[in-house]
């Protein structure tokens, strides 16, 4: 007896913290055992951000039954993770704040799961939240339903509230609020035993791609026909049906609770782990020498974004990573790209200069943070959309939907700012207590550097969430609002001093002592144009008492900027320098007569 499910939400609804209780309250752990928060959020990258990245596996017992439940990354930018694992479940629960309602991953993730016919048990989460509005938000989901052309069994689907942090759930809100018990019946009884066929050969479709320091790659999917067993012979085949390579399984696990356990045989149906294919990858087929046909694969989404990757150029190279050839960077990118589907890449004649296409800036944000964090230096340009040629020779580019909350008195200004980057307003409703939501179809390219205009301009009470929605018209130019950048002449420590002065020309990304080289950019101009600073400048010393004390110089804290802020901060002549201890803005070219010769030139 089995049942497969895979939990869709938005970023921060939940999702996560309700499998924790889940896992609590089917006596998967000790009484006594000491037992983090968010168990499934393994990595750095996730605890921190409280984001989950990468999709995983797990299973609980209710009743006799194994249910395997496989938690999903919330943000569009993963998103390729989501379209891979909803091919291992056979229904979903999807899960929306009582407050917040669907957002645009909630519609992305959605989409995709009524596209391959899955069947949705739908939980109001959150439901103790001051500003719940549980009713609307039933609404909400139905019409977003019909909007995804939902069939009508997919319409008629069951809702229960919860609060996963205090682990219950009801299908009344007047019922005893106590465990979780209503929920674990309801996948029993609502969502169907996997469709399989134990008589026939072996075949299971890759689905995740992880790497195990003993084991070495190690490849996750559900078996979708026959029974397999360790030490069986079988090859792999791509999807044109092209053999990858014949090899032995050396290891079988499946899921339980937060471990994987060995096994020597598992059937269709079941979510496994499989080691011992050196070559095989996802979208892969793995089975028996029998089997000539691959198994159906999900399309996934393009890239609509890209940015170049090199070595680290800077004067400063070399000091603080411990891989800084294009060698290492090439060999890394490429096994990215390799496990990743959503990632693509693409490389020059010379191989020392990489493009890299991911779903948004987040997506590959984290990338380079990862790599930052493996002690890796390299040098990154500005994000650029990925446009098309339609049929009929028009340019397109990728749109995307935004939908904005604001508090009212914000919202004109917000319709003006992304008004002025081609950006069109399709709904404004009131959220009730002075929150306004605003609904945008806006060009990738409009939204850029954005982030941070944004929080500015709502003084950093508004939520901006965005989704890529389809390719449309070129919009033509959009006008760009970043003023110029104080680009340092020097190298050295900066000095108070210079500070000091300089400051008042704008806002400044550097603190004193910390150290620069020429063509560094340290801070922002106040006018539209770069300008020139020398930030090593001290003050002149004589040897005359001055009759006064001098007063202490008080310098504004700099701007802080986060790794995918700098990213989209920064223009066509310019590059983000990263290592595993900083992250500086430069110049492409860093003698400032050079720059000034090519833009000469240019002009």
């Amino acid at each position: 007896m089995l049942r497969n499910i895979a939990i869709i939400a938005h970023v921060d609804h939940g999702k996560t913290t309700l499998i924790d209780s889940m896992m609590k309250q089917t006596g998967i752990f000790r009484e006594n055992q000491n037992i983090a928060e968010r168990l499934l959020d393994s990595g750095d990258l996730e605890k921190e951000r409280g984001i989950t990245i990468l999709a995983k596996p797990t299973s609980i017992k209710w009743k006799g039954i194994k249910i395997n439940i496989i938690d999903t990354p919330g943000h569009a930018d993963f998103g390729g993770e989501v379209e891979r694992v909803l091919n291992m479940a056979d229904g979903v629960i999807l899960l929306v704040d009582a407050a917040e309602g669907p957002m645009p991953q909630t519609k992305f993730v959605l989409g995709k799961a009524l596209a391959q016919k899955l069947m949705p048990i739908v939980i109001i989460n959150k439901v103790d939240r001051a500003d719940s509005r549980s009713e609307q938000v039933i609404n909400e989901v139905f019409d977003l339903f019909v909007e995804l052309e939902a069939n009508d069994k997919q319409l008629d689907f069951p809702i229960l509230y919860s609060s996963g942090r205090d682990g219950w759930c009801v299908n009344d809100l007047k019922n005893e609020k106590k465990d979780l018990s209503t929920l674990f019946d309801l996948i029993i009884s609502h969502i169907n035993e996997p469709d399989v066929d134990l008589e026939k050969p072996f075949a299971m479709l890759a689905t995740l791609l992880t790497s195990d320091s003993y084991l070495g790659r190690c490849l996750v999917g559900r078996i979708e026909q026959g029974k397999v067993s360790v030490n069986q012979i079988v090859k792999t085949i791509n999807l044109d049906g092209e053999t990858v390579e014949n090899s032995r399984l050396t290891k079988l696990f499946i899921y339980e609770g937060t471990n994987k356990l060995p096994v020597d045989s598992a059937i269709a149906g079941d979510i496994v782990c499989i080691a011992g294919l050196s070559k095989s990858s996802v979208a892969d087929t793995i089975c028996d020498k029998q089997v000539a046909t691959p198994l159906k694969a999900t399309a996934i989404d393009p890239p609509t974004m890209s940015v170049t990757i090199s070595v680290n150029s800077s004067p400063f190279s070399g000091l603080e990573g411990a891989h800084v050839t294009s060698t290492k960077i090439r060999e890394r990118l490429l096994s990215e790209a390799d496990s990743n589907v959503a990632i693509t890449f693409e490389e020059n004649e010379k191989k020392d200069f990489f493009e890299i296409g991911g779903r948004g800036e987040l997506q590959i944000g984290i990338l380079l943070e990862t790599m930052r964090r493996e002690g890796f230096e390299l040098s990154v340009s500005c994000p650029r959309v990925l446009t098309k040629i339609s049929k009929d020779g028009k340019k397109l580019e990728p749109i995307e939907e935004v939908i904005v909350d604001v508090d009212e008195m914000y919202s004109s200004t917000t319709i003006e700012s992304i008004t002025k980057r081609k950006g069109s307003l399709v709904e404004i409703k009131s959220t009730g207590k002075g929150k306004t939501r605003l609904i945008f179809k806006v060009p990738s390219r409009g939204l850029i550097g954005f982030q941070g205009k944004f929080l500015t301009e709502t003084r950093g009470t508004g939520v901006l969430n965005r989704v890529f929605d389809s390719y449309d018209n070129y919009k033509g130019l959009i006008e760009d609002r970043r003023n110029g950048v104080l680009v340092a002449t020097e190298q050295g420590n900066a000095i108070a001093f210079a500070l000091f002065n300089i400051q008042e020309r704008g806002k400044l990304f550097i603190e004193s002592q910390e150290k620069v080289y020429e063509g560094m950019i340290v801070g922002e101009h106040s006018r539209d144009n770069d300008l020139e600073v020398n930030v090593l400048k001290g003050k002149k010393l004589t040897n005359i008492r001055a009759s006064g004390t001098d007063e202490a110089i008080k310098l504004v804290p700099p701007v802080k900027m986060s790794l995918e802020r700098m990213m989209s901060f920064i223009r066509e002549d310019e590059l983000l320098e990263i290592t595993p201890k900083s992250l500086r803005l430069r110049k492409k070219e860093l003698k400032a007569a050079f720059r000034k010769k090519k833009l000469s030139t240019n002009t």
